[in-house]
């Protein structure tokens, strides 16, 4: 039977006003609930309720289908009904001060734990000024400092009259003790010494060593009385500082007596100050203890503020929270993500300590939930090596990155590691989904949720109500009027435009969100105050208008001959074909002439496009096909010689794709049967060995383009578009098409096999095999054979 052309009401599915039952969108309650998203749903819920390790979240799909909106929605709800995490903190270690301690506290507390040591050192400051500038302290001190003097003083006297009596004189000097010889009660001078005598010499030499060596004694136990002293002062110190500090320490130590940590921190603060009054009260000192106290600070790297080492680094304050943070970050470099150790320049060298390190991205998320985009994380260096790597330890590690990569390190700082429990959710698309699987063994080990997003729904009425509560809630937040019935239908025939599909619409709602603002933004400057359906449209048409320059182009050319494109008339071995070409943000049909050429010879067909290298791997094995199909059909009883020229004329960048497999088929059989194409024709649709027609993508696409060039040739009432059966669910043409077809002007045509297709492009029968393996003599497939038949013979004769 002849294929009959496509009715109008086949070319596209309109939604029906009429279906709804409110009259704008003002009456309807909002949502902004993931639509069509089933899969995506589940698999989404499941996760974030899963605790095990290694269960965390990609969500993958397209752009604009909400993944990120929804992620954080989801993790949002779950986080309410999960516990506030601890605090934590990092506080200064006196055993290395190059590896600070991290303590947690419930939420809340590590802000008041900062307060109170602020406190804690400012009322110690003054206490401790206070106390060893007092009166009872000087006094003390006084008393220790005399009563070491007076029994220095006594040995000093005994080492005096001892060496009265063996005839010296002490003589006390910085730089040391010196025993002067005395003649006749008088000391005289080392010249007068060598005119002594030398029995007399001999004999103070003698003396003077006995009081060398009784002196050696005297001195160790002045030593030691200055030792001792050293020590009483000491303690007397440690008394005043204890007296100063106790009461405030052990105040603390009670209200934190149920954090381990802290009060271990705090009897180390204690220790600490005890330790090293010296260097908290070293400005009032003397020279030498000052010395010492600068000394000592240098070897401890300590801050200008001694006190300051005291003082709590606030790393994460939860106190704001009501249940789990969630997290949703641009830009997770890898410092961002891990936190850092920030530095300060002095006097030309970098300088950093505990309170200068800053939280990351997992410090912020920990005990919730982390929302990153996969291109984000990649396109920063270490930023994805760091998450599996605090995913595998379960900790979270500040280091500088040079370290990681093997470079000088610029921090001495080595922060105590802080345990984490966060689950990750990263949104991305399929492709890198599929790439991490099969290319990073670590990826499938950490992320086993995966969570597909469609980027179709089912055209259904609870969808399409879903879409109208989404352009309420849209209408709402933006300000923008509301829709009326035909302004949601428009909106709803445009989602399945985006996907090209009678039963499918779009979840792609950032393409939608566009044409709500676009369609308010036309309401709003012709002053309606309710969105309609004209409105919707012509926002349509204005946003293809400014992206469709390269397709007015291509039109132009066709209209002044440039580009050669026939659509009336008849001529062998030469049809019209169809391509799309996609521009980003624009997609239009591009016809093109295709042309065959035959003649007797072995080399079969020749794909022009493949031989010049600008076809193709799935042009290329669509010619192929070509080869089986002709071979299978009508070289079983005789040997094929032919050679069947292809090519794609004016078109001289690359070609690929099947879908002109059939309309390359219909050229060379055209030319083997001698029999003209209808120009007025343009065919797309792939086609097997077997002679079936296949569905291809961008029908509606192909359908506008060659429609666009029949008008601008003029509309004939013979032109039309072969196109493959399966693909009639596939149209969402234009008014414009539906009312040329409305008025016989143009037609569709659907086929499912290459003789319906020949049959519409040459007016002529396709033809049934006979018995013999022979076809009728006036049909196309009879034709072919008896001129491949031909070919046959006269090659045999040739050989002999």
């Amino acid at each position: 039977m002849p294929v009959e052309p496509l009715p109008a009401k086949a070319l596209r599915r309109e939604c029906d006003p009429s279906l709804f039952d409110f009259e704008h969108t003002g009456q309807l309650p909002p949502t902004r609930e993931l639509i069509g998203q089933q899969r995506a749903v589940e698999a989404t819920e499941f996760g974030l309720a899963i605790q095990l390790d290694g269960y965390n979240i990609y969500m993958a799909g397209e752009s604009g289908e909400g993944k990120t909106r929804y992620a954080l929605e989801c993790a949002q709800k779950q986080a309410k009904h999960m516990p506030v995490p601890d605090d934590w903190c990092y506080v200064y270690n006196f055993e290395d001060a190059t590896r600070p301690r991290a303590i947690n506290l419930p939420a809340g507390m590590g802000r008041e734990f900062k307060k109170d040591m602020e406190e804690f050192v400012r009322i110690i400051e003054q206490e401790m000024d206070k106390a060893f500038n007092g009166d009872e302290y000087e006094a003390e001190r006084t008393r220790i400092i005399k009563r070491f003097r007076e029994r220095k003083d006594e040995l000093v006297m005994k080492l005096s009259q001892e060496a009265q009596e063996r005839g010296f004189r002490v003589k006390l000097a910085n730089s040391g003790i010196y025993f002067m010889p005395l003649v006749d009660g008088e000391p005289i001078s080392e010249d007068e010494f060598n005119q002594l005598d030398e029995d007399i010499k001999i004999e103070l030499t003698k003396s003077s060593e006995a009081l060398q060596a009784q002196t050696g004694e005297i001195i160790r136990k002045i030593r030691e009385l200055e030792t001792e002293a050293e020590e009483a002062i000491k303690k007397w110190e440690h008394q005043i500082a204890l007296y100063a500090v106790g009461i405030h320490i052990d105040s603390l130590k009670e209200k934190y007596m149920a954090y381990p940590a802290v009060v271990g921190y705090l009897n180390e603060v204690r220790s600490d100050i005890l330790d090293n009054v010296e260097a908290l009260v070293g400005d009032d000192y003397g020279d030498d203890q000052q010395t010492m106290f600068l000394q000592m600070m240098a070897r401890r790297g300590a801050e200008e503020n001694p006190y300051d080492r005291y003082k709590v680094n606030l790393l994460v304050d939860n106190s704001h929270l009501k249940g789990a943070p969630v997290i949703v970050d641009y830009n997770p470099t890898y410092y961002n993500l891990m936190g850092r150790c920030e530095y300060e320049n002095e006097f030309g060298t970098m300088t950093t300590d505990y309170t200068m390190i800053k939280p990351g991205l997992f410090h912020q998320a920990n005990g919730g939930f982390l929302i990153l985009q996969i291109n984000d994380v990649l396109s920063n260096p270490q930023s994805f090596e760091a998450i599996k790597r605090t995913l595998k330890t379960r900790q979270i590690i500040i280091e500088n990155i040079k370290e990681q990569m093997g470079l000088v390190a610029v921090s001495a700082l080595k922060p105590e590691p802080i345990p984490v429990n966060v689950k990750i959710i990263l949104v991305g698309s399929s492709e890198i989904y599929h790439l991490l699987y099969h290319f990073d063994r670590d990826f499938k080990k950490f992320f086993k949720i995966k969570a597909e997003f469609d980027d179709q729904m089912d055209w259904n009425q609870d969808n399409v109500n879903k879409i109208a509560r989404f352009i309420s809630a849209f209408c709402n937040k933006e300000g923008i009027p509301h829709f009326d019935r035909t302004g949601v239908a428009e909106v709803v025939n445009y989602c399945s435009w985006l996907v090209q599909d009678q039963t499918k619409l779009t979840t792609r709602f950032s393409e939608i969100v566009n044409i709500l603002g676009e369609a308010g933004t036309w309401a709003s400057i012709q002053n309606s105050d309710i969105v309609t359906g004209l409105h919707v449209k012509k926002a349509i048409r204005e946003k293809m208008k400014r992206s469709n320059k390269y397709d007015e182009e291509l039109l132009e050319l066709v209209r002044d001959g440039t580009i050669m494109i026939d659509t009336d008339g008849w001529v062998v071995g030469q049809i019209n074909g169809l391509s799309v070409i996609e521009l980003g943000d624009y997609t239009f049909g591009k016809p093109a002439r295709i042309t065959a050429a035959t003649y007797m010879g072995k080399a079969g067909i020749v794909d022009i496009e493949r031989e010049v290298e600008t076809g193709g791997y799935t042009h290329s094995k669509g010619v192929l096909i070509l080869s089986g199909y002709i071979g299978r059909k009508y070289a079983q009883d005789i040997p094929l010689s032919l050679t069947a020229s292809i090519c794609f004329e004016q078109t001289y960048s690359g070609i690929d794709g099947d879908s002109a497999s059939s309309t390359e088929l219909y050229a060379i059989l055209s030319s083997l049967a001698d029999l003209p194409i209808n120009q007025g024709i343009a065919v797309t649709g792939s086609v097997n060995q077997l002679g079936m027609i296949q569905p291809i993508g961008g029908a509606s696409f192909k359908i506008q383009g060659f429609f666009n060039i029949c008008k601008i040739n003029g509309l004939t009432g013979r032109q039309g578009v072969i196109i493959p059966r399966q693909n009639i669910k596939n149209l969402v043409l234009n008014d414009e098409v539906v009312k040329a077809l409305e008025e016989g002007m143009f037609h569709i045509y659907p086929v499912s096999t290459v003789d319906e297709g020949i049959e519409i492009l040459t007016g002529v029968s396709a033809g049934e095999k006979l018995p013999d393996g022979t076809y009728p003599e006036n049909t196309v497939h009879g034709r072919v054979y008896r001129k491949l038949r031909h070919y046959a013979e006269t090659a045999a004769k040739y050989k002999e």
